[in-house]
């Protein structure tokens, strides 16, 4: 009975899934986008913390929101209306996520950016985060996470600005910035 069950329910969680991240194949691995850093190419560059050493390391909201998966309130955020020119790295591990040049005004509440920094064209394998999917919430998005260290971050939607179509929708508090050139 149960292998009667898996099969149709798998078909229709790989089509959600798909339609989910824009129509592009997810691989085997649950949630993470074929062709933008499978879990072959996770890049470790250090022993991952226990949950106890990232508590030492982080605020209470910080380690809520990326180690956690939690969501900072809207509007909040110290990066939401940030100007400044340049780079917006990984509060845990300081990787480097997302360019100034990228970021825009959603009105959605939190710091949005069209693209990753790194990203060519449509090939993300250069970039700091990978895509996984999400069905925390009884629907299917697609969450946004260090490929370092393996914070969240945020979600990205099909709803954003031209070229890419992208938002990626970022907790302020997973990010730390380094003014400069981008």
């Amino acid at each position: 009975m149960a292998r009667l069950l898996r099969g149709p329910w798998s078909l229709l969680f790989r089509k959600a899934a798909s339609r989910a991240i824009g129509g592009r194949p997810v691989s085997g691995v649950l949630g993470i986008r074929a062709g933008h850093g499978d879990a072959g190419s996770l890049k470790k560059h250090e022993p991952p913390l226990a949950k106890s050493e990232w508590r030492k390391k982080l605020t209470p909201e910080q380690f809520y929101v990326t180690r956690e998966k939690g969501t900072e309130p809207p509007f909040s955020g110290i990066y939401l209306n940030n100007k400044e020119s340049g780079m917006y790295h990984c509060v845990c591990c300081d990787s480097p996520l997302f360019s100034s040049d990228k970021k825009y005004c959603s009105g959605t509440g939190w710091p949005s950016f069209s693209e990753a920094h790194g990203t060519s064209g449509s090939d993300e394998s250069s970039t700091g985060v990978l895509r996984r999917v999400d069905t925390s919430l009884g629907a299917v998005r697609t969450e946004v996470v260090c490929k370092r260290c393996e914070a969240h971050l945020g979600h990205v939607f099909p709803d954003g600005p031209g070229p890419t179509g992208q938002r990626f929708c970022i907790n302020s508090v997973a990010l730390k910035f380094k003014p400069g050139k981008p």
